[in-house]
């Protein structure tokens, strides 16, 4: 009798695992087709000389070898570390804030002002950067507007078109586009905090910055470990707004890794030379990511 039980329940065991795959291979074929496949090809392709109208030629590492001496990949790097190291803790910064303040309001409120500030993420890339290029426009540009009519600037700033304020005007547009999503996981965040231990720390005679940052604030390191990760990995990312606005210029302060590698590879048709930037690029990003877990573990 129990080897009859047994040999249904291995059956059913059997059964239920192979029900289990045969769902999630779609997911698998897509994955594997559209995320490690082409991971590969990228690492692979980075060792040869790989271009249009030719067969690939095997130079091993002297890609990375004219990669690491190539003056705009370095400043390339440094807009892009710059772009990373200013935008990432004003958005943590700012979400948090924001968070804190209309989760404290009526659901209603609450519910509205996630929307407003979710929509920029919701809205395409193109639409938000066409507005921002026109709000910068340095003829009719809102900003150069009010400079003026308020005394804040003597004449028109060229904003794009000069080299000490355009990056600074990429970030400005890239903070704006990604505030929407930290903020509503913040404010769910903020809602699933145990609120017995806020009042016991209340009543201990903690004071709202007390009760925050010892109650409230370990409580939401996953949430802000998670919002860290994806910030870092989309600023590093950052390539729609300056192909939209600058294209890496003027002389070269708006370039970053992402368009760099996307001006080789199909501007150039470098694709080996690109390959080769985009392995350095996701090495650094996941030396970063590892060292914030490393980081969130400790505390």
């Amino acid at each position: 009798m129990n080897a009859k039980a047994n040999s249904r329940s291995r059956k059913l065991v059997l059964r239920e695992t192979v029900s289990s795959y045969l769902f999630l291979l779609p997911f698998l074929l897509f994955f594997v087709l559209f995320v490690i496949y082409p991971m590969f090809m990228c690492v692979f392709t980075s060792f040869f000389d790989s271009t249009m109208g030719r067969e690939d030629i095997f130079i091993g590492f002297e890609n990375y070898k004219t990669l690491f001496a190539d003056k705009v990949f370095w400043i390339a790097l440094k807009n892009t570390m710059v772009i990373v190291l200013v935008s990432v803790p004003i958005t943590c910064a700012f979400s948090l804030w924001v968070a804190s303040v209309i989760s404290k309001m009526h659901v209603v409120a609450t519910s509205a002002f996630r929307c407003i500030f979710y929509l920029p993420v919701v809205t395409g890339s193109v639409a938000v950067t066409m507005v921002w290029k026109w709000m910068y426009n340095n003829y009719y540009g809102i900003f150069n507007y009010l400079g003026t009519n308020m005394g804040l600037i003597d004449k028109n700033i060229n904003w794009l078109g000069d080299p000490k304020y355009a990056l600074g005007c990429i970030i400005l547009i890239l903070l704006t586009t990604s505030v929407g999503q930290p903020i509503v996981l913040y404010v769910s965040a903020l809602d699933n905090v145990d609120k017995s231990l806020v009042e016991a720390a209340a009543v201990d005679g903690a004071t709202s910055f007390q009760a925050f940052w010892k109650v409230k604030w370990p409580q939401m390191m996953p949430t802000t470990l998670y919002i860290l990760v994806i910030t870092m990995i989309n600023s590093f990312q950052c390539f729609a707004l300056i192909q939209l606005l600058t294209q890496g210029g003027p002389s070269n302060s708006t370039m970053t890794i992402m368009f760099y590698i996307y001006y080789n590879a199909f501007k150039l048709f470098k694709y080996g030379y690109g390959n080769a930037m985009g392995v350095i690029l996701a090495i650094i990003i996941a030396i970063l990511s590892a060292i914030q877990f490393k980081v969130a573990e400790e505390k």
